[in-house]
């Protein structure tokens, strides 16, 4: 195939075709290599713990993921990027010639340093599972399985539901992490709303 035969098939790919992604799940994705289960996982409040007791529970949940080969981590920055907004104030500062202008550049930029410090543990962890077919266990059993050796490790966990799927997809490939509702399909919220 050539490379422009290979452009013109991209460009009739839906967009989760180009992803990789046959459907969404319960819980995940179904993909040409098997169904991607998600788990999202967040830790206590890891201010109040000491550092031997945070260690251990990493230490736990890395040796649990090396031992299953089904399992990869995914750390997901959940919060937005101030620096090009930060950059931009500190500019207008450098040119500002006017002082009140220049002391609500001043308080603007404070008030992105004081959103960005409220933030900073939005880190999200989430594991994604490879759920192979298997004679025996069934998948609600295997699932809940995963779920219940990722507690014992000392992390909250459930399993992502059908919007938090949608979510981890939208900051892994666009960084969007404002968005709290996606729509199946585009435009989908106008028609409901019109009633059409």
């Amino acid at each position: 195939m050539t490379r422009k035969q290979k452009k013109e098939l991209r460009k009739r790919q839906s967009t989760r075709q180009l992803m990789g992604i046959d459907r969404l799940t319960e819980h995940g994705v179904a993909t040409p290599r098997g169904e991607l289960v998600f788990f999202l996982i967040r830790p206590d409040n890891l201010s109040v713990l000491s550092p031997e007791v945070i260690r251990g529970r990493v230490r736990a949940l890395m040796e649990l993921l090396r031992g299953t080969d089904q399992v990869r981590l995914l750390a997901l920055d959940s919060r937005e990027s101030f620096t090009k907004n930060k950059a931009w104030y500190q500019q207008r500062l450098e040119e500002e010639t006017n002082p009140a202008i220049r002391e609500l550049l001043q308080k603007d930029r404070a008030y992105l340093d004081e959103i960005q410090t409220m933030t900073a543990s939005a880190r999200e962890f989430a594991i994604a599972y490879t759920l192979e077919r298997k004679g025996g266990d069934s998948a609600e059993a295997r699932l809940s399985l995963m779920a219940k050796d990722i507690r014992d490790c000392g992390f909250h966990v459930r399993a992502a539901e059908e919007q938090d799927v949608k979510r981890l997809l939208a900051v892994y490939y666009q960084q969007d992490v404002t968005t709290e509702h996606f729509d199946n399909y585009d435009g989908e919220s106008v028609v409901n709303e019109n009633g059409v």
